[in-house]
């Protein structure tokens, strides 16, 4: 028998599917992206280029310790979906207790950790003197809002693994609704609140996330839905957290290694000054639009994926691929050529200097033009992940970060004599990501643990299933 609640994605046209689901978790990414659009433009054009440059010093901590969380809520999403397509209930909710242990108890830890280091690691990434007490400040506001934060992952991943993508959206445009008027009230000091500056954007977000935090409980709870987080049953924290953990830290240490790559690489560009710090801030900007699709679509592969892996419809697995490609590669080579053919348009919607804006430009001419090779990534890394091989793409991230962006940006940067052997750098990780991801793919080892723990009563896959070479097709 079906549930009564989410979606069926082993059943049915896959582009339909692929597209029903991404596009609500597409709107969340703009509407998160319009507000740091907002936000941005609020600190860029209202409190000067040392607000941004101290916003852009402290965002590749708070990102790895958001992709922390993300990348253990990926395990979360992929055991749902395994467990919904499988229609086995009780395993579903034993992921959601041991999930909801280990999300939260980590937020704590991670925000305790962050408060204690903030200004050891913001001097280790080399950040300019003039916004170093601002950065620190901001930072530490900042972490508070980590446990909510964590919360809603796990309840967007638990949501969209039984095929949910609507209701996270809707929280989610509220909760940015709210943090975007509440963001002008806490800096300027209106209503006659005090006037907080750069740290009144930490103090909003941290507000709006626990007030949609509790709304999102509280709304699952009165459903009754198995998503619902409650106190969790000690008999549901034995092999299923093992199992969680067993995805979920190389997913974790998959999403660290990248944003502590991308915290290196920050501090490289900090080298160069406040002005190259504000530009790759400006244009990272537009990598958050860029990247969008990709990421979307890379979650909505991992969880079509995983519920047809469940349900045991191997076949399935090769249309997820081919409408992966054409959707998420389709969209981001648009916006690849917007990027490239009007960076300093672009750019000019955050900052204003001339001087912020020419190295910026150079980052788009470069890194834009790669933009969609990190689309095709998340198609293959999307598939791979959702047959739960997450330490595989771990190691695909070690060496797209550690093998070749970080010491080539480094070694470029220096023979250059110029922040653009960083760009270049950018741009060369994503060609050897894609060439990994992308071979691995292909060879169809991801299929082996399939092959060795197939769903009760299912076929034993084969790589002529997923790939036709029973048929004769590519």
């Amino acid at each position: 028998m079906k549930p009564g609640f989410g979606r069926d994605l082993t059943t049915g046209s896959i582009p339909r599917h692929m597209v029903a689901f991404s596009i609500p978790m597409l709107i969340g990414s703009f509407l998160q992206t319009a507000y740091s659009f907002i936000n941005a433009i609020w600190v860029g054009k209202f409190l000067g280029h040392q607000a941004l440059a101290a916003v852009t010093v402290s965002f590749p901590v708070i990102f790895v310790l958001f992709a922390i969380g993300m990348g253990l809520t990926l395990a979360t999403n992929i055991l749902v979906s395994r467990n919904y397509g499988a229609r086995n209930m009780e395993e579903l909710r034993k992921v959601v207790d041991s999930s909801t242990v280990l999300t939260y108890a980590l937020g704590v830890v991670l925000t305790l950790l962050g408060e204690l280091f903030a200004p050891a690691i913001l001097r280790a990434m080399d950040t300019p003197p003039e916004v170093f007490d601002e950065s620190v400040s901001y930072l530490r506001i900042f972490l508070l809002s980590l446990p909510f934060s964590f919360g809603l992952f796990l309840l967007r991943s638990m949501l969209q693994g039984v095929g949910d993508s609507k209701t996270p959206l809707y929280f989610q445009l509220a909760s940015v609704l709210f943090t975007t008027a509440l963001d002008p009230v806490l800096i300027f000091g209106w209503a006659g609140l005090p006037k907080l500056g750069l740290n009144g954007t930490a103090w909003a977000t941290l507000i709006s996330q626990a007030v949609a935090l509790a709304a999102l409980i509280s709304w699952l709870r009165w459903r009754k839905l198995p998503v619902a987080p409650s106190w969790p049953r000690l008999s549901h924290l034995g092999p299923v957290t093992r199992q969680t953990l067993r995805i979920g830290v190389p997913s974790a240490i998959q999403q660290s290694l990248v944003s502590i790559g991308m915290v290196l690489v920050t501090g490289l560009v900090n080298g160069f000054g406040e002005i190259a710090t504000a530009a790759f801030g400006a244009a990272s900007r537009i990598d958050q639009l860029a990247f969008m699709p990709a990421m979307t679509f890379g979650m909505a592969i991992s969880t079509i994926t995983a519920q047809n892996l469940g349900a045991g419809h191997y076949h399935r697995v090769r249309e997820v691929f081919t409408w992966g490609c054409l959707f998420s590669g389709g969209i981001t080579l648009l916006i690849s050529a917007l990027a490239v053919a009007f960076p300093e348009a672009l750019l000019r919607i955050f900052v204003s200097d001339p001087a912020v804006i020419a190295p910026g430009v150079s980052y788009l001419h470069i890194v834009g033009s790669a933009y969609v090779l990190f689309a095709l990534i998340f198609v293959s890394n999307g598939i791979i992940n959702g047959a739960g091989h997450t330490l595989t793409t771990t190691v695909f991230t070690l060496i797209s970060l550690w093998v070749v962006r970080v010491p080539v940006a480094w070694w470029l940067s220096r023979r250059m004599g110029s922040v653009t052997g960083v760009w270049y750098a950018i741009s060369l990780s994503f060609v050897v990501s894609l060439i990994v991801s992308m071979a691995y793919y292909f060879s169809g080892r991801w299929m082996r643990s399939l092959a060795k723990k197939p769903t009760e009563g299912a076929a034993v896959p084969n790589p002529g299933e997923i790939f036709g070479h029973e048929t004769g097709e590519a």
